[in-house]
């Protein structure tokens, strides 16, 4: 009786041909080398040496006999008749008619070839299985798919169908009941309680914790959807369940399976699982929703950022120099005069003075025009020590109260890292929640420069944090500073200078990778579903001799091809693609 993930045309199917092999199939598997030949020349009889060669193609394509040894497509009977130089390919039919010729022809293939019964590889192929199913966790389908190659390149021949689908289902539930074990036994009975109590519908509420979790907060790009995401990131982060080593124990793969369910499921159909199952997946859930939580927070913050801050502080900005475009320009021209006419002074030679050079240039704009001119340059114009304009910086920090409530939240909430280039950066994000309490006796928003992280001020950021002149007592626009800060902590976060490791999409690209205990944990079971020997050596080696016979082997066909030419450099040169491109 075939297991329920198989369909019937599969079972049908399992270890008989289906359809035509292709020609490269015919000349990789069905071709007959000098041992092949050797062997078969000693059956006696032309159908007797062809029934034999269908049986040793046949279990090589399939990984099993025939139960019917000529029951093979007839490009396969020709293609193998062709090789042993039989005429008349139809005289195969003879070989039926001993039925015992083709069993002791069967022994002798196993024995020479090294072909085994499923008995003998049982316990490794169940290694493997355990191993796979328990590092992927991938679907039944999959692993049947991938036992069929696994079994093949080790010789071994399939056993009935049902036989190896009932197993692949057992080991998978073994894997499934050890995950959901290990994971229950992790937690508290305390946490279990905190857990299973996501289920319920909390008083005055509609919903249950975990499904008001899982839907998350309205993505709007504003201060107080700011607030109300990293409020989310505090409760699913304050149940401690990040601090008890899931990742050590379990797969990441398996965690991430068990979480997408968890996501999905109802909480009437997870109360009704196992409570080591329930357990299991409200722990695997709520890491996720842990890291989630943490992406949608700062998918807000970098939405408010481009949206509500930096575009329309550049779009004020935009509108404010067209408006000011006019004055400005015609202020311009008024100074350009009088500077050509200063220039044209020189010439003068060292009697002039200041008199006659006022009257020159006075005869072209008037001294009032000139003043007035060089007060709307002054107002407009940024510094002579600046690369760039400050317009949009200084928009920005108009702007200060739609971060102020969110600011101080956010690396309280959220625990962030840092790499040498982030690390000055999110020290002085940690601290602007101290900068921004601090009582002053200067005139709002001013406090002393001591509070600051002072590096990480530059650029045109230098004149709105310091002022332009400078303020007196060594002072600081502490939103000026807040805003500065906040820009540059968030070009560091999207270039994962700074990262926030509980998280998914900002987290430390570098936190995948497994090392130290993490890797030792799972390098067993890891190795065994790979297929990969414990030391490496042997197998680098291996692919070494390929690649350099690879290597010589295309060397060699270059050398003799004349449309190719390797030049002085290593480049490969084509001189006849163009035709052939033009020829199909």
């Amino acid at each position: 009786m075939p297991v329920e993930f198989l369909t019937d045309d599969e079972v049908a199917a399992y270890g008989r041909f289906i359809g035509a092999p292709s020609r490269a199939d015919l000349e990789r598997v069905f071709f007959l080398d000098d041992e092949d030949q050797a062997l078969v020349a000693a059956r006696r009889g032309e159908h007797s040496q062809l029934g034999f060669a269908l049986q040793l193609v046949a279990v090589r394509w399939l990984g099993t006999f025939l139960e019917d040894p000529v029951d093979v497509p007839v490009v396969v009977l020709d293609f193998v008749a062709e090789q042993l130089g039989v005429d008349d390919s139809s005289r195969v039919d003879e070989y039926t008619s001993r039925r015992t010729t083709a069993f002791e022809h069967q022994l002798l293939i196993r024995r020479v070839y090294g072909w085994v019964d499923f008995t003998v590889a049982e316990a490794d192929f169940v290694a493997w299985v355990s191993a796979r199913a328990w590092t992927s966790g991938d679907g039944p389908k999959a692993i049947f798919a991938d036992a069929l190659g696994w079994l093949r390149r080790r010789k071994v021949l399939l056993p009935g169908v049902s036989t190896l689908a009932r197993l692949i289902a057992r080991l998978r539930q073994e894997a499934a009941e050890r995950l959901w074990g290990e994971l229950a036994a992790l937690v508290t009975s305390r946490q279990r309680r905190l857990v299973e109590q996501l289920l319920e519908v909390p008083s005055g509420s509609r919903v249950s914790d975990l499904e008001r979790w899982r839907k998350g907060v309205t993505p709007r790009a504003s201060g107080p959807s700011i607030i109300k995401a990293l409020d989310q990131v505090a409760e699913v982060t304050g149940l401690g369940l990040a601090r008890i080593g899931v990742e050590d124990m379990v797969p990441q793969q398996r965690l991430d399976e068990l979480a997408k369910y968890g996501m999905r499921a109802d909480a009437s159909m997870l109360r009704r699982h196992p409570p080591g199952r329930r357990v299991a997946t409200l722990l695997a859930t709520v890491r996720h929703l842990e890291g989630k939580s943490i992406d949608d927070a700062l998918e807000l913050f970098d939405l408010l950022m481009v949206t509500e801050l930096l575009n329309k502080a550049r779009s004020a900005s935009d509108k404010d120099k067209v408006r000011t475009h006019p004055r400005l320009a015609t202020a311009s021209a008024r100074l350009a005069a009088a500077v050509e006419v200063l220039f044209a002074a020189e010439g003068w030679g060292e009697q002039a003075r200041i008199g006659q050079i006022w009257k020159a240039i006075e005869e072209v704009v008037s001294r009032e025009q000139v003043r007035a001119a060089l007060m709307v340059v002054s107002e407009n114009a940024p510094p002579v020590d600046t690369d760039e304009g400050d317009d949009w910086r200084a928009e920005l920090v108009k702007r200060f109260p739609t971060v102020s409530g969110f600011l101080k939240l956010l690396t309280q909430v959220i625990t962030f890292g840092a790499n040498a280039e982030g690390a000055p950066v999110l020290a002085a994000m940690t601290g602007v929640a101290d900068v921004l309490a601090h009582r002053s006796r200067l005139a709002a928003p001013l406090i002393g420069a001591h509070l600051i992280e002072v590096s990480v001020v530059s650029g045109p950021w230098r004149r709105l944090v310091f002022g332009h002149p400078g303020y007196e007592d060594d002072a600081v626009n502490r939103h000026a500073y807040a805003l500065c800060v906040l820009e540059r902590f968030w070009r560091c976060l999207k270039r994962r200078e700074i990262f926030a490791d509980m998280s998914t999409k900002w987290r430390n690209p570098q936190a995948a990778l497994l090392d130290g205990e993490r890797w030792q944990a799972i390098r067993s079971d890891t190795l065994t579903a790979l297929g990969l020997p414990e030391s490496p050596d042997a197998l680098l080696a291996e692919h070494a001799r390929a690649l350099d016979d690879t290597l010589r082997e295309v060397g060699g066909r270059l050398a003799a091809n004349v449309d190719a030419r390797v030049d002085e450099d290593g480049k490969i040169h084509l001189t006849g693609l163009k035709g052939w491109l033009v020829n199909s």
